[in-house]
Formats: C-alpha cells, structure tokens, sequence
C-alpha cells in the first residue's frame, strides 16, 4: 500500500509539475535580458482570394530543425495570401486580369478593368483593346497607341496592372502536405511550396522541381541558385499548372570551421570538393579537410590541405570536416573596469596574466591587488555543474516515498515549490570568474577572448540576500560580518541559522563563520534556509544557492 500510494503521488506531481512549467516565466534579473516573445500561436487565420479558395498553409506540427540546406527556407514561414501585386515587366497579362486606366485632359476617365475571355478591354470612345499576351512592361504603351488613335492630342494615357488573375496550382510530390492550392499567377514558386508545408526535410529533393502544365515541363528548378546566387526564375503559373518535387537525391554533409554546416544535396553521382566548399563556406584559418566515407562495412577517412582540394572528388553519403590544424599566433583579451589604458589588448599566443599587468595603465581609483578574470570556457563548466545538480535536485523531489495521504500532500506541494525554483535556476548565468593569487600570476596563461576587470577602490560592503534590509553599508574597520548583518536589519525568519558567505573583491569565497573583519568591496551574501524531510532534497537546495551565489552571484527565494 505504502508504494501504491507513492506510485500515486509520482504521478500527481509529474501532472503538476508540467501544468507548473507552463506558467513560469524566466526571471529577468537573473539573465538581465527580457522575455522571449512566444513562438507558437494558438490561433489560425484564414483568408480567402476572390477565387473561393482557402489560402490558409495547412498547419503542422512542430519539427526539429533539419540539418539539411534549404529546410531553413520552410520553418516558420507562412504564404502571402494577399492578392495584390508588385510590377513585374516580363509579366505576360492573361484574361481575368484587373487593369486600371486613367484618361485625364481633354477626355476624363478611371476605372479597373478585367481581360474578358478574348483578351481585350473596352476603352469608353475608343473601343476594344486586346491586351492579353503583352507584357507589363508595354501595356502602357500599348493602350496610349490605341487611345491617340481616337484623341491625338490633349488626353494623357496611364495604364497598369491592379489584379491578376485567381488560379488553382496543385502541389505534389515530396511536399509535406500535397494538394490544390489558390493564389494569383504572379506568385513565385515558393509562395506555393510554402502553402503546401514545405520541400518534405526527410525525403523530398532542393535541387529537383518541376513545373509543369500538362504533359509539358515548363521549367526545372534548383532552389539551391536561389540559396546561394539569389536566382529564382519569375514561373508565370496558369489554372491547373503543378509543381512536383522530386524524391531526395545524392547528399554530403559538412562539418567544423565553416560558415553553412549542413547536409548539402546534390545531382550527379559525385561533386567537386571545390563546388562543396563554395557552398559551405570555410572560416578564415581553415587549413585542412578530412573526407569521410564509408564503403561498405569499412569506414575510410582522407586528410588533406584545404589547398589541395582541387580535383578531388565528394560521394553520395561522404562526410566533409574542415578544420584550423595550427595554433593562434595571437589573442585577445578585452580589459575593463577601473583603469586609463586600452580596452582590447592582442598577445602571443600563450602570453601570462602578468604580460597583461604589466601593459595596464592603472589610475588613482584602480584596486590593483584585486584582479578579476572572467573566463567562457570556466562559465560553461559552471552552468554544466549547475544543471547537473538541478537534475539531481528534480529527481530527488519526484522519488520521494510517503506512507500516508497527508504525507502524500506535503510531498506534492513541495515537489511544485522545487519545480519553480528549479525553473527559475535555470536562467541563472554563471560569470565563469577565476580566482586569481598574486603570487603565481605568472603561471597563469590567457585564452582567447578572456576578460580582465580592474576593480575600482570603494569604501562600501554590500550585503545581499535574507536580511531585513538589503544595502550598501559603509566600511569600519575592525566590524565583524554579523556587525554589518545587524546594520541591514539583522537576519529575516528564512535565513535563521542560514549560510554566510563572505565574496571578496578578487573573487575569492569564505565562509562568514571563519571571517573576524571585512575589507572594503567584500560582499556578504546571505542564503536562504530550507528544511525538508527529505535529507536529499534538503542538501540539493543548499548546494544549489551556493553554486548560485558565488558563480552567478544570485540568490534565489524559495
């Protein structure tokens, strides 16, 4: 009975814990960045073209992202389904067109006009005007030559397409969802792939669209020109045209120091390894590339420099790795805070922490003996350990056991308080600080990108956290922590018999306990205090709020 009730109570908090996760949103103070807006809509307009036909894309359901180059054209777009029409000179007009005239001077008239099924419109005093097969470009033309053959002087002429004509394309092959679709003849070719969901990511071809009417094929499209030129010829489509995408074709992949890594399609049984790296686009400094093939059973790999790449040769399925096979000859290491030199510094590669020293002009306000390095790699491991502990922490809740229903409740409510503030920890952003010792800074080597900081002298110590009143107090020398505690108001109810950790201005992280004065620029940060009869839960959110305040220096309520 005891595991049948636990079973229960999983089950309930799982259910809770996912209605919870909906309605939290991430704190912005601990990232310093706003909201992000939503993604996914939970309504669908629809529109309808004057042909009657629904225009809305058909939805579908939320995908992963696709590796593949040219998915990128379908996520998250959606069809224009208005009808209007920007000018296009090759446009040929076809009979259902709208046409607007303007006559103006001796004889005024404006109106709109549509193709009749003989291609002409009827000019009021100068008769039927057959424009159907002329392109935009000279339909001006064409009606000012009519019109001055009935008014030779005095009457202005400007004419132009307002309308095209409605049409039904159909939509097939390798599409994720193939059917009819309306719009206008001037649309492109992606406006109707867009309506029909896209080029299928798993199996549908990018290199290998036909459009046809009939059994004639109009055209033969590579979406590929357009990816990487900006080609995309202007297809004029007709009532009953379809556009069919054929099935996936040959496919390498690219990876490493490129700018486009992606699985790239391609028609022949083999491509050029210089027409792949045009596509993929080597970073600067790349120097070398690793063709990866598998034959059969046997896995084969090739190493060569990226400048030897000419005659050799990609297959259906090979792997293309390029990478920088050397070390920087330089980095750069950014220097702020309290100091009158230069703000980006480039050293050997190599260089030491006292190379750096050693180039800073500090000013009267620089705390020289209290240098701050911030490093991306040392935030990373942290925000890695953090969510490691947060993992563990959501485990140790939701296995809870209980024996009793009213047990079983409390276990509940504190699964939901766990889930929360586990949400909000996430958002937490470790500052990757190293703490640094002023005796060995010469074996301290940079890496690219670091960051220096100089703290500027203050005579301020900053208490945070669980206490009366949160402030910046001002130092005495020879006041103990819990001296400086009692200026802000003394501890609050949640933090009785709470951690005290004292942070100075170097980085360096001591327990209050074992801290008799204070120097000017420490930070007393008060944690909170949790019990739970759950000893795991208990030591998670301890060992959580220390992460936090001294990686990220946050401190989260419970």
């Amino acid at each position: 009975m005891k595991y049948v009730k636990s079973l229960v109570f999983l089950l309930a908090v799982q259910a809770a814990q996912a209605g919870a996760a909906v309605g939290i949103n991430a704190d912005p103070e601990l990232t310093g960045a706003a909201p992000l807006p939503g993604i996914l809509s939970g309504q669908q307009q629809t529109t309808n073209d004057s042909s009657g036909f629904d225009n809305t894309p058909a939805p579908s359901a939320p995908v992963m992202p696709s590796r593949m180059f040219g998915a990128q054209l379908f996520n998250g777009n959606s069809a224009d389904s208005g009808a209007t029409v920007g000018f296009n000179p090759g446009y040929v007009i076809n009979p259902g067109d709208t046409i607007q005239i303007r006559l103006w001077g001796a004889f005024t008239y404006d109106g709109a006009m549509a193709v009749d099924p003989k291609g002409n419109i009827f000019l009021p005093n100068v008769g039927p005007v057959k424009v159907a097969g002329t392109s935009n470009g000279n339909l001006n033309a064409l009606v000012t030559a009519k019109v001055k053959e009935v008014y030779q002087a005095n009457v202005s002429v400007y004419a132009s397409l307002l309308q095209a004509q409605p049409v039904k394309v159909y939509v097939t092959g390798f599409v994720r969802n193939p059917g009819l679709y309306g719009g206008i003849t001037s649309d492109s070719l992606l406006n109707y792939l867009i309506k029909a969901g896209g080029v299928d990511p798993d199996r549908g071809s990018y290199v290998d669209i036909t459009i046809k009417r009939g059994n004639r094929t109009r055209a033969s499209v590579n979406l590929y020109d357009f990816l990487l030129d900006g080609k995309l010829g202007l297809s004029q489509f007709a009532d009953g045209d379809t556009i069919v995408v054929g099935p996936r074709q040959h496919t390498f992949s690219v990876q490493g120091d490129v700018f486009n890594s992606y699985d790239f399609e391609f028609r022949d049984s083999a491509i050029p390894v210089t027409e792949a790296l045009s596509w993929a686009r080597p970073k600067p400094g790349a120097t070398n590339i690793t063709i990866m093939r598998q034959q059969g059973t046997v896995k084969r790999s090739e190493y060569y420099p990226i400048g030897s790449a000419p005659g050799r040769m990609l297959q259906d399925g090979d792997t293309l790795v390029v990478s920088s096979d050397r070390y920087a000859g330089t980095i750069q290491v950014r220097i702020e805070g309290a100091h009158s030199g230069e703000h980006a510094m480039i050293l050997p590669y190599g260089s030491t922490m006292r190379q750096v020293l050693a180039q800073i002009r500090p000013n009267s306000m620089s705390q020289m003996n209290a240098i701050q390095l911030y490093r991306q790699s040392v935030a990373q491991r942290q925000k890695e350990m953090l969510n490691l502990s947060l993992q563990k922490l959501e485990e140790a809740s939701l296995s809870a056991q209980s024996s009793t229903k009213e047990e079983a409740s409390l276990r509940m409510q504190e699964a939901q308080l766990v889930s929360r503030f586990v949400a909000k920890a996430r958002q937490a952003v470790p500052r990757g600080q190293v703490v640094l010792d002023q005796s060995n800074l010469d074996s301290v080597l940079l890496e690219d990108g670091d960051v220096v900081s100089i703290p500027e002298k203050t005579s301020l110590v900053m208490v945070h956290g669980e206490v009366l009143f949160p402030n910046a107090v001002s130092w005495e020398k020879g006041l103990s922590p819990n001296d400086y505690i009692k200026k802000c108001g003394g501890l609050t109810q949640k933090a009785s018999n709470s951690k005290v950790i004292v942070i100075r201005q170097n980085g360096e992280s001591e327990d209050a306990e074992d801290v008799k004065t204070l120097q000017p620029g420490d930070e007393l940060m008060v944690l909170p205090k949790y019990d739970s009869k759950n000893i795991e839960v208990t030591r998670g959110i301890s060992t959580i709020l220390y992460q936090l305040a001294v990686g990220a220096k946050v401190i989260l309520s419970l």
